[in-house]
């Protein structure tokens, strides 16, 4: 029984990196579409991206398989729920690539606009974030998912000037206004890209450590405010 179970969760390591590994790669592509306005390259992120779909359903059914046989405990039981989180960020991270492809057909004629923002860097950072909480996750990294959780704000930040940008150019032409709102839609998903590595490396914490970080700073937050309140 223990050989059976060892075995599964070996599978079930095996496929969720080899979907994080698409999942990156299709990321990849998207920006580097965005990057360099390449129509044709969105069209193949949006064929792979059934396969991340594939992915998806595969490993639900594996975990879902592995607490009906093994009812595991403790660190696999840990293991085996953060990767059901994960799986899930990683397939909503696919989607987000899909998302970012088809943004660039509908700005190909005012590609120039990229150029003069920050949404590459926002990209850059994003991109980043979330090939860093993969490796964590592959390696068991808490220090990395540190970093990719501290890296957030640099990209909240980053999104804030660009819409403020965008609202300017969108004032100052009328003609740039459908353009700049497909480049906001765009920075919003980036963003979300972003939330969701912090969120893979907030389930990696929770596996290795048993810690629930997420919402971490949020909490922080509101009790800062409630004690200046109260004082």
């Amino acid at each position: 029984m223990q050989e059976h179970f060892t075995k599964e969760i070996e599978n079930l390591k095996i496929n969720i990196i080899k979907m994080a590994s698409l999942v990156d790669e299709q990321v990849e592509k998207a920006f580097l579409a965005l990057e360099i306005g390449d129509i044709e390259l969105c069209r193949g992120i949006k064929a792979k991206d059934m396969e991340i779909d594939a992915y998806d359903n595969l490993i639900q059914t594996q975990c879902e398989n592995i607490f009906a046989l093994f009812q595991p405990v403790a660190t696999d039981l840990r293991f085996i729920m953060s990767v059901l989180m994960i799986n899930n960020q990683l397939e909503r991270c696919g989607d987000i690539a899909v998302n970012i492809s088809q943004r660039v057909k509908k700005i190909s004629e005012h590609h120039s606009l990229i150029a003069d923002t920050q949404i590459l860097e926002m990209g850059k950072n994003a991109k980043e974030m979330l090939k860093n909480s993969i490796d964590a996750f592959i390696h068991n990294n808490v220090e990395m998912a540190n970093v990719v959780m501290a890296s957030d704000e640099k990209v909240d930040l980053l999104n804030k000037q660009i819409f403020e940008t965008l609202v300017v150019q969108m004032q100052n032409n009328s003609q740039l206004i459908e353009s700049c709102a497909h480049l906001i839609v765009l920075t919003r998903n980036i963003e979300r890209l972003a939330d969701h590595a912090t969120n893979i490396a907030e389930d990696l914490v929770f596996y290795v450590e048993a810690k629930i970080v997420a919402h971490k700073k949020k909490l922080e937050r509101i009790d800062e405010e409630n004690q200046k309140h109260n004082s």
